[in-house]
């Protein structure tokens, strides 16, 4: 977790020197405090906020709570984007997650520090105060993506309410507490499945299981590149894809790179030399060869991942793609 620690007093910093340290985090104190704590310096907290809003994981104010959320205000989204805000006093007796408790961390982190100064971790949301199942702390756990976020409310509001939520899952994955494999108006599915549900209101949690192997004519536009994989995809939510892989020829093509971008997922390049070493049965095309010096770029570069081969390659409008399910599923 990449966490920034911003700190106002003499005392507040020598407490983020010790959490920095401890948390492998970057303090920010007033000029006049930084050298003498190695830190950086910030010439104003509405300007430091704005500075770590979207680079970091989590941001960290040791002073009053009112200062953090004046800083914060502008940025705040939801808590599904939002960083892990925490504040805590600079005496070390309260920690306070402010923003993003589950989906963030912001819980978890101020269990943490608390663990690390003795202070009283001051949790407040409504899942945590009732002893309840979380699904968005639950899912970002088991690296799962919530397809619907009202659906996820509702989840946590029927619980909440008293009401059986119910459980299926594709996977080797137990029923957690507070959930029920029964029937119920409202539930959770795990599964890598696109529509429907076995409840009236299913909640698809996907886990994050494939990866595309892509090959593709210069110039191939996003478009193309989208319709290519939604087609070899039907039926599956695109929401399971963890990453797209190719030869590093392609590593600057730009409809494929603002595919991976529409699907928040990294592009990662082979060299031909890392594609032939790949281990597996592949399709073999003399052209791809003569073009690039291997054989196969979609089939090969799906697998390099140490997943396993489950659509083979799939060829339409100048676009390869062939699919691979990653170790664990």
């Amino acid at each position: 977790m990449n966490i920034a620690i911003a700190a106002f007093t003499r005392r507040g910093a020598s407490l983020g020197a010790f959490l920095a340290e401890e948390l492998g985090a970057q303090l920010s104190v007033p000029a006049r405090l930084a050298e003498e704590n190695g830190a950086a310096s910030f010439s104003s907290i509405e300007a430091w906020a704005a500075e770590h809003w979207d680079s970091c994981d989590a941001l960290l104010f040791i002073g009053a709570a009112g200062i953090a959320v004046r800083a914060i205000a502008p940025h705040v989204r939801d808590k599904f984007t939002d960083p892990a805000v925490v504040s805590m006093d600079e005496s070390a007796a309260f920690v306070v997650p402010l923003l993003s408790g589950h989906v963030g961390g912001a819980n978890d982190l101020a269990r943490c520090i608390a663990a690390l100064t003795g202070a009283t971790a001051v949790i407040s949301t409504a899942t945590d105060v009732n002893g309840l199942f979380a699904v968005d702390e639950w899912a970002v756990k088991h690296g799962l993506v919530i397809t619907d976020r009202p659906l996820a409310k509702a989840v946590s509001a029927a619980l909440l309410e008293g009401k059986s939520v119910g459980f299926a899952s594709d996977f080797a994955i137990p029923c957690p507490d507070g959930l029920t494999e029964g029937r119920a108006e409202i539930g959770v599915w795990i599964t890598c499945r696109a529509g429907g549900g076995p409840f009236p209101r299913t909640l698809r949690l996907v886990p994050q299981c494939l990866s595309l192997g892509i090959g593709c004519r210069r110039g191939t536009g996003e478009a193309a590149i989208r319709a290519a994989v939604e087609e070899v995809l039907a039926g599956w939510d695109l929401s399971a894809v963890k990453q797209v892989a190719t030869i590093d020829l392609k590593k600057d093509e730009a409809g494929l790179l603002s595919f991976c971008a529409s699907l928040g997922v990294p592009l990662m390049t082979y060299t031909a030399e890392e594609l032939r070493a790949a281990k597996g049965d592949f399709t073999p095309s003399a052209f791809v060869q003569g073009v690039t010096g291997v054989d196969n770029v979609c089939e090969r570069a799906a697998v390099l991942s140490g997943g396993r081969l489950t659509i083979p390659k799939q060829a339409g409008d100048g676009v390869t793609v062939a699919v691979a399910v990653l170790p664990g599923f």
